[in-house]
């Protein structure tokens, strides 16, 4: 029945490695993700690039549109077969962050990772890999726990649904945890005054009734002072909705 229902996909001209990665309300997701991005003015023109847990790729014309040397990167094959059809020429290997190793051409200037720390079932290592492979920012974007405590608050997530952990344990840190174990690894951490357009995005973090599973935060760190007047580097109990 599955190899049946594999086959119609195809000749109905699916990639099954997009799915749910392009369904309607997944791409409304990352279109209000790479809006709010770009909303925080900070320069990447030119930049070399690591893309972890890329998924099929949505994210990597962001930097592609503006000059950047990418290297782009996944765990599952599927996704890596998908990434070099989408963009062949381009810098595409694997790489599991459960257990990661060291990678050729690095440190990069930029690592981006979004929507994957939260499908990771040791988040401190992962951190500590990523600013190993960073010369001058990281851009995280995850899920998070409602609440002041410093907890990565591990789960179990399906690993045979391409969109979820790939090992089969998750996480939902808090924004404490995120926060405290960049410190560690970075001289600065900031978090935007803005929230993307998207409910999963929450303006008040004091407020239970705002918290869900989707609950999500996003945390640029960096080696040096950036001067914007879009970050801060307090952890925020209010922000405002990105205009």
């Amino acid at each position: 029945m599955k190899k049946a229902i594999h086959s119609l996909l195809h000749r109905a001209g699916y990639q099954l490695s997009r799915f749910p990665f392009h369904s309607p309300s997944y791409l409304r997701h990352t279109a209000r993700r790479l809006e709010h991005l770009a909303s925080l003015s900070i320069p990447v023109q030119g930049m070399t690039v690591l893309e972890v847990g890329a998924g099929v790729g949505d994210f990597s014309h962001y930097y592609l549109d503006r000059g950047c040397r990418i290297t782009i990167t996944d765990a599952r094959k599927s996704n890596i077969h998908y990434l070099r059809q989408r963009y062949p020429g381009e810098d595409i290997r694997i790489l599991d962050l459960e257990k990661p190793v060291p990678l050729a051409d690095g440190p990069w200037d930029i690592t981006h990772c979004y929507g994957v720390l939260y499908h990771l079932g040791t988040p401190a290592d992962a951190l500590k890999f990523l600013s190993s492979q960073c010369r001058r920012l990281l851009f995280l974007e995850t899920r998070v726990s409602f609440g002041d405590e410093i907890q990565a608050n591990l789960l179990s997530e399906d690993s045979g649904i391409p969109s979820l952990s790939f090992s089969g344990t998750g996480c939902r840190p808090t924004r404490s945890w995120v926060f405290g174990e960049l410190k560690k690894h970075f001289e600065y951490v900031y978090i935007p005054l803005t929230q993307p357009n998207h409910d999963d995005f929450p303006l008040e973090w004091q407020n239970p009734e705002t918290y869900s599973d989707t609950t999500r935060a996003i945390v640029v760190a960096s080696r040096s002072a950036l001067k914007n007047p879009v970050l801060s580097s307090e952890l925020l109990d209010r922000q405002s909705r990105q205009d």
